[in-house]
């Protein structure tokens, strides 16, 4: 509780200091520091189905999750997800909460004509980066390698066109990271720890910005790829058609990195997904899976490398037009703990409380790594250096200064691990810490205005 309070305050502190900063001089570019959203309470046709997904899901949320069939605990987390995430969008309606908000001036649907000639389009992406640049990109599209938008190409060119189809598979494919998460937590700790962990994955405030936003699909596409990596590293529910099941280990070790490549051309910032694939080969204590995990994010690179895109030289003009625009004026000062506080909004109190006893176990657990140490054993060991790796890529994406604002939905392919630390909670106040997480997601839905 006294981490919970620490983390109110520093979300007080934050929305004081950050009103009075914006007032001052509108530095922040938002209206509702730290996040960027608008006071505006409100009620829509999601409300009802919101409030019934959170009652059932805390209600029954831990005895499902404790009884339920392994593979039908996966699919069920995926659907109550994509309810509660659904449910959460539509309080602003169909057009606003999902229709619209890939097709605003700054977003990856305004392109989409441009890209009817792939060919040179791909070639001359990095020459429309920067703002002084001729038909210069949105800023979501500037933000971002290629294959960000080339997704809503894709939709366009098989005739699921529009925001309507954009929004409908950012949620439906994002809200799959509860799978990848639950999939990944079972090979790593134990299926009892996944199983605790499954309804914090579910009612997580983070669905708030899940829905509809592009960071969501990518979230889920970074999940999926440490996912496979974790079954390519200890072989867990895979088929073994062989001893040891060689083959299938050898395919996840090959997909996870075809997704971590795919996931890099995503975003350039989700390269820090690395820090937490490393985290699961240090817990594996094993190098298997790397040969063919580099394979395959190397194959997807050189598809782009040889269609003209230059990873490097994109993220080169990147930083210069982040600078070109709010990123020149907000104050790092205040960003880079006000970007702390968008975490304890996204993630929740119960993940507060639970993130104090990763901290608390990290010392322990960490050490149990060392060589001499043997095999860390311990599902909840475990989990502490999991989790630890996850805080450890926020913290560096943090201090980068390449975050500052929005991380909100920036952060989201981070924030879908981190409630996986409330398997750490005592059992009996699960369905509490439940309540909480689901009470906030409703609070800022229903009282702001969310600008992803």
């Amino acid at each position: 509780m006294a981490a919970v309070a620490g983390g109110a305050l520093l979300v007080t502190v934050a929305a004081l200091v950050g009103t009075a900063i914006e007032r001052a001089d509108g530095s922040l570019h938002v209206n509702w520091p730290p996040l960027y959203a608008s006071w505006f309470p409100h009620l829509g046709p999601g409300t009802p189905a919101a409030l019934a997904v959170a009652v059932v899901v805390t209600v029954h949320g831990p005895s499902l999750a404790a009884r339920l069939p392994w593979r039908r605990l996966v699919l069920t987390g995926w659907a109550a997800a994509l309810a509660w995430t659904g449910s959460l969008a539509l309080v602003d309606g169909w057009r606003t909460g999902i229709a619209n908000r890939l097709t605003t001036a700054y977003e990856y649907l305004t392109v989409i004509r441009r890209f009817d000639d792939l060919g040179p389009a791909l070639r001359d992406f990095t020459h429309h980066i920067l703002n002084n640049a001729p038909d210069h990109w949105p800023a979501h599209v500037a933000g971002h390698p290629p294959a960000a938008v080339l997704t809503f190409v894709g939709l366009d060119r098989i005739g699921l066109g529009g925001g309507g189809w954009a929004g409908l598979w950012c949620i439906t494919a994002g809200t799959s990271a509860v799978a990848a998460v639950l999939i990944g937590l079972r090979a790593l700790t134990d299926e009892a720890t996944a199983r605790r962990a499954a309804p914090f994955l579910v009612l997580t405030p983070a669905a708030v910005w899940m829905g509809t936003s592009a960071d969501g699909y990518f979230a889920a596409v970074a999940a999926w790829s440490l996912a496979l990596l974790a079954l390519a590293a200890t072989g867990r529910a895979l088929p073994r058609r062989s001893p040891g099941g060689a083959p299938m280990r050898a395919a996840a070790a090959l997909a996870s990195g075809l997704l971590f490549g795919l996931t890099c051309y995503l975003s350039y910032g989700l390269t820090l997904i690395a820090l937490i694939a490393a985290a699961i080969l240090l817990l594996t204590r094993t190098v298997r899976p790397l040969p063919l995990l580099a394979a395959g994010a190397l194959a997807v690179a050189a598809v782009f490398t040889l269609a003209g895109f230059s990873w490097w030289e994109g993220y080169r003009l990147l930083v210069e037009r982040y600078y070109q625009g709010a990123a020149a004026v907000r104050p790092y000062a205040y960003w880079v703990w006000g970007n702390l506080a968008c975490t304890v909004l996204i993630t929740g109190p119960a993940t507060v409380a639970a993130l104090r006893r990763t901290l608390a176990a990290a010392p322990a657990a960490l050490r149990g790594l060392r060589p001499s140490a043997g095999p860390l054993r311990a599902p909840s060991g475990r989990l502490v250096v999991l989790v630890t790796a996850v805080l450890l890529a926020v913290l560096v994406a943090d201090l980068s200064g390449m975050s500052k604002a929005e991380t909100e939905r920036i952060w989201l392919p981070f924030a879908v691990w981190l409630p996986a630390a409330c398997a750490l909670l005592p059992a009996h106040r699960h369905r509490a810490w439940l309540a909480a997480q689901a009470a906030l997601a409703l609070l800022v839905n229903h009282l702001l205005y969310t600008g992803w």
